[in-house]
């Protein structure tokens, strides 16, 4: 479909030549427009405009094809500039290059026009070949960019639309991996002779434990994220329990010194057993398990094993779970002993009858006493729940 050359009515819009380009020249002269037109005659399709106003209507209908504007600066009603702030409200100067056309040779002129985001200046009288060039070379470059934006944008679509599906299969991935050693992890308590709610209580006191020492001790830069892989990772703790011998392991009375040490080496088997999972851990995950697994039971006075560890030297992640581990021991029921209530479990551990913990951390403990123990206690109604329905309502299990 084609449109007719030199339009200067509403229909110009309407009409459009499709192997050509269109500009606009907009200048009070008639014979300013006529040595335009002929210069651009062959080359583009050719729309006009005598004053301001009339040419920012002709760019309201036409910015969808508009390929130029040429803008004379000096004109009646509304000179160039006051055209080139409007073309600006509507944001279409990065997209349709102006072109000013001037008789005013002054740096002043021309520095004016640049700042208000004109693409090039043409002096009158017009040479010819500097006109064609210097509309060809604003022209191309408006379309080189956006060329390269749609570029941009597209790869910008396609990488955005495989890092979500990269984002869903590592979730995916973690969600197995997390599952493979929960599973793992819970073999190792019931090998145990432990509820297989002991590893949910050791999360949740971990968890409520480490917002604690996050909001209260900004020292140590903790971050919620943090927090969550740590709690996430004392699942690990006590993995290494899986390589004991029964013996060892289930004996219900105190073991002998030989027998302690045995049962010390569960935090550096555990640790040889971390490096055999690492391929299906991220990094943060693996780190934080390898630690808590080695090092949960060092104390804070260097009392502890396998490293015998002191004070800060121990990471706030086995000290959290340390903490949470004896705490968890001490009101639960073991094949060794009965379980201690919560308020004798509690004074025990802030009185250092179960070793030295950091000061800050007891305090922290202090603290979050009532949401560890209503922790507890869900877990231990859940507990309940699972043991009545594995033996019935009417059989005479008694879970005390």
């Amino acid at each position: 479909m084609d449109y007719k050359k030199n339009n200067t009515g509403d229909d110009m819009a309407e009409e459009r030549t499709e192997s050509k380009t269109t500009i606009l020249i907009v200048d009070d002269s008639e014979i300013n427009r006529d040595v335009l037109k002929e210069i651009f005659k062959d080359d583009y399709t050719i729309l006009e405009a005598d004053n301001g106003k009339a040419a920012i209507d002709m760019v309201v209908k036409s910015r969808a094809f508009l390929a130029a504007i040429l803008l004379d600066i000096n004109m009646p009603e509304m000179d160039g500039f006051a055209v080139l702030t409007e073309i600006g409200k509507v944001k279409l100067l990065d997209k349709i290059p102006v072109i000013m056309i001037t008789s005013d040779t002054s740096a002043e002129t021309e520095r004016r026009c640049y700042e208000q985001g004109v693409a090039d200046v043409i002096c009158k009288p017009f040479e010819p070949l500097i006109v064609k060039q210097k509309v060809s070379r604003s022209i191309e470059l408006v379309l080189s960019k956006r060329h390269l934006e749609e570029q941009i944008t597209s790869q910008t679509k396609l990488l955005r639309a495989q890092y979500q599906q990269l984002q869903k299969q590592q979730e995916i991935l973690k969600k197995n991996n997390a599952l493979i050693v929960e599973k793992i992890c819970t073999i190792v308590e019931f090998r145990n002779l432990e509820s297989g709610y002991h590893l949910r209580r050791i999360h949740d006191f971990v968890s409520i434990l480490g917002r604690y020492i996050m909001n209260m001790y900004p020292e140590y830069s903790l971050t919620q994220y943090q927090v969550d892989v740590m709690a996430d990772a004392s699942a690990m703790h006590d993995i290494g329990k899986i390589t004991i011998p029964d013996t060892i392991l289930l004996k219900p009375g105190r073991l002998t010194r030989d027998e302690f040490e045995v049962m010390k080496s569960h935090t550096t088997r555990g640790c040889d057993i971390i490096r055999m999972l690492s391929d299906i851990q991220d990094k943060d995950y693996f780190e934080y398990s390898y630690d808590i697994c080695r090092h949960h039971h060092e104390k804070y006075d260097g009392n502890g094993y396998p490293d015998g560890l002191k004070g800060e030297d121990i990471s706030i992640a086995a000290q959290l779970t340390g903490l949470a581990d004896v705490y968890d021991a001490l009101i639960s029921e073991r094949v060794y002993k009965a379980a201690y209530s919560m308020d004798k479990a509690f004074g025990m551990i802030v009185n250092g009858e179960c070793g030295v913990f950091n000061p800050k951390l007891i305090n922290c403990f202090r603290q979050a006493k009532l949401e560890m123990n209503n922790a507890f206690l869900k877990t231990k109604m859940k507990e309940k729940e699972e043991m009545k329905a594995l033996h019935g309502e009417d059989d005479d299990y008694d879970d005390d």
